[in-house]
């Protein structure tokens, strides 16, 4: 018996240890926006005080863990003054084929998004892109980007589902992520 679990807990162990080897080459880049840089104006929303152009990066990603079956897209500010953040951007359901998305993939009714790709609900009450948006003379905001990889094809998310709800189901079934995070802030 205590063999058994013995060898049970190495396995268990050896598992783990190749995760992080799996996400290690994992990569997400932005032509549009640089990692550790300024988010440029245009990627504001448009409402709430804020006049950008409301447009989504392009993004790009290499290196996916072995095993994935498809990708999903999340852009989350921690700065926020919600208590819980906020959710900018929520694209799930992205063939593993994909390596990219391409400038302004998130808006309304989008075209561009990949076939089978769709935009869950973020905390505008939006199902597309919503753009960075912090309160005016707040400090700059963190705005992370994260490719995640996934092991299933499809996740299965009512289109009415909170972005708190999608989150659950994308880090239930992660393989592994990239990101980077750019910062935004408005004057007062």
């Amino acid at each position: 018996m205590k063999r058994t679990l013995f060898t049970a807990a190495l396995l268990g162990a050896a598992a783990l240890a190749t995760l992080p080897a799996q996400a290690a080459g994992f990569k997400l880049s932005s032509p549009d926006i640089k990692a550790g840089g300024k988010i440029p104006a245009s990627f504001e929303f448009n409402g709430f005080g804020c006049s950008g152009d409301n447009k989504s990066p392009a993004l790009q990603w290499s290196g996916a863990p072995k095993g994935t079956k498809s990708f999903a897209v999340t852009v989350y500010d921690p700065d926020a003054p919600t208590g819980s953040g906020w959710w900018h951007w929520m694209v799930i359901n992205i063939p593993a084929d994909v390596s990219e998305l391409p400038g302004n993939a998130g808006a309304a009714n989008s075209t561009t998004l990949p076939k089978g790709a769709v935009q869950a609900r973020i905390d505008y009450g939006i199902n597309a892109w919503g753009g960075v948006c912090p309160p005016k003379g707040d400090q700059a905001h963190r705005y992370i980007f994260t490719v995640h990889a996934l092991k299933t094809e499809k996740l299965e998310v009512p289109a009415d589902a909170t972005a708190a709800l999608t989150g659950y189901m994308i880090n239930g079934n992660s393989l592994g992520k990239a990101h980077f995070t750019a910062t935004y802030g408005r004057k007062k």
